[in-house]
């Protein structure tokens, strides 16, 4: 039977400790927010798939005329908190009770904890992250591992705490307002704000928030004034919240000037969130065909369109006094020292062409990575300095819209598509499980990597791709490829795991995904309607 409190329903069994979580006040905020920002958020995912249609009748992205007067201005955001001065390394993770242990403790000064890319939102994992959050800013969360026994308890100088939210197109289907499901951005945000705002300014740092995916500053626009809302009700001093905002889509690339502008008062960073920027880039380029992506491995930041978004974001980022952070290395440690040493060296050679544009820090998978990413950006800052805010790249040739979205060159190979459908089965198979962040082929896999894998099936289908080996991309070999590639995927994992899980079911989604006439914007709309 479903609970109602202070206007909201939640149509999943309430336990406990979600009772402290879910207090008449935290739901009365809830509600306060929907009833204010909700529809405005509907109209924004319109103009979305308005400004798309275009792109889809064969306009190209570019720079908004309407707002030249914004990125000729000469502003700045405002101060950034001593806490998010220095961020060389930050490392991510969902919001599980042993991972923010774990990334607390890492040789990290930021731990980017998910409620979006890397948490498949069944309602346990919603809802218990928060109480996970608020006991980690609370300083008493702890986790008793059964199979080992060992104890795992937070130490005396834990890295600083950024939640990510969900984005603005998903909803939290768990719970309703007047009979429709809310955003599930509002309800990570207004929970985690609610429940932590005071106890974070009791220890000398604040509610800091990763936004993601972002696509025009109007977007930017409403959560600079769900900030404000959230800051006036509880009497909090404008601009405490501080958000980092990612730059993980094509169309946002075009406006971060703009999205920093709307964010004055709370932006603190841009960032480089480079596996869903490639995504992103297929997606808003989907019919176009001289646009179409090669293998997802033979994409690195080395691209000459990569390469231009990572310093047209460093500029505009440093020009206005925010930070530029840069992109994920999802390695894990490996079987072997060789193997192990080799993944080491590419961390290290990704992050020094970071460092060496001007990035202040960056992103890890795994603390076996931090001493390497921490040594590159220590070596790239000058003595004294904690970031490269002074690397201003004002003497560039100017990043032109051409440059954003020149398509790579690059090999269009069977054995690609065959690594893409494993990686996307294997995802979404865990997604479905209740796993956000899941280690395949020795990489910490999430969401946007498995919407690059089916994405690119997608394109190279549509545009009917030429193939390395002369065959051509068509929806018969797909289906080929993919009925054989289970099978391979069948012998990696074992009968027992093949037949305890969810593979039926995510070849089933990875299937309609890559062969439905219309592109479908995420695969975890579809795929969260299967949780």
């Amino acid at each position: 039977m479903a609970k109602m409190r202070c206007g909201l329903e939640f149509t999943q069994p309430l336990e406990r400790q979600d009772e402290e979580i879910l207090t008449e006040e935290a739901c009365a905020f809830v509600c306060d927010l929907v009833d204010r920002f909700a529809a405005r958020r509907t109209g924004l995912l319109k103009a979305r798939a308005a400004w798309q249609a275009k792109i889809d009748a064969g306009a190209l992205p570019d720079f908004r005329s309407d707002s030249q007067n914004v990125r000729d201005g000469d502003w700045s955001v405002a101060p950034l908190p001593t806490d998010l001065l220095d961020r060389r390394v930050e490392i991510t993770g969902p919001v599980e009770r042993k991972m923010i242990i774990n990334a607390l403790n890492a040789d990290v000064k930021v731990f980017m904890a998910d409620f979006e890319d890397a948490l498949s939102p069944a309602w346990r994992n919603v809802i218990e992250g928060q109480t996970n959050m608020r006991d980690a800013v609370a300083r008493t969360i702890s986790y008793q591992d059964e199979k080992s026994g060992k104890q795992y308890t937070l130490g005396d100088d834990p890295a600083v705490l950024v939640a990510r939210v969900r984005g603005l197109h998903l909803d939290e289907k768990h719970v309703l307002r007047n009979g429709a499901p809310i955003p599930g951005c509002l309800m990570d945000f207004a929970l985690y704000f609610y429940h932590n705002h005071n106890q974070l300014k009791a220890l000398g740092t604040g509610p800091y928030f990763y936004v993601p995916k972002l696509e025009h500053y109007e977007e930017a626009r409403w959560w600079n004034e769900v900030f404000v809302a959230a800051q006036e009700r509880y009497d909090v001093a404008i601009g405490t919240i501080k958000a980092t905002v990612l730059i993980e889509t094509l169309p946002a690339v075009f406006e971060m000037d703009e999205i920093l502008f709307e964010l004055k008062d709370h932006a603190a960073a841009l960032n480089c969130g480079r596996w869903d920027y490639i995504f992103s880039y297929i997606k808003t380029l989907k019919a176009h065909p001289d646009r179409m992506l090669p293998d997802r491995q033979a994409v690195g930041m080395d691209k000459p369109f990569l390469d231009a978004y990572s310093r047209l974001l460093i500029r505009t980022c440093h020009r206005r006094g925010a930070l530029a952070m840069g992109g994920m290395s999802a390695f894990l440690p490996a079987k072997t020292p060789e193997e192990n040493a080799a993944n080491q060296e590419k961390v290290r050679q990704d992050k020094s062409r970071e460092a060496s544009n001007g990035h202040d820090g960056s992103w890890i998978a795994h603390p076996a990575l931090a001493e390497t990413v921490n040594q590159v950006y220590s070596d790239a800052f000058k003595p004294g300095k904690t970031n490269q805010l002074d690397v201003t790249r004002t003497s560039d040739d100017p990043v032109t819209a051409a440059d954003l979205i020149a398509a790579p060159q690059g090999p269009f190979t069977e054995e690609g598509l065959r690594a893409n459908i494993r990686v996307a089965v294997q995802y979404i198979e865990a997604w479905l499980g209740g796993l956000g962040a899941v280690a395949i082929y020795g990489l910490m896999e999430d969401a946007a990597t498995a919407e690059i894998s089916r994405a690119s099936i997608w394109q190279w289908i549509s545009n009917s791709a030429t193939l390395s080996n002369g065959k051509t991309m068509t929806a018969e070999l797909f289906g080929t490829a993919l009925i054989e590639e289970l099978e391979v995927v069948r012998k990696e994992v074992g009968e027992a795991r093949w037949t305890s899980g969810h593979f039926d079911a995510a070849a089933e989604l990875v299937e309609t995904l890559c062969l439905s006439e219309d592109f479908a914007t995420f695969l975890t709309l579809g795929a969260y309607e299967r949780i």
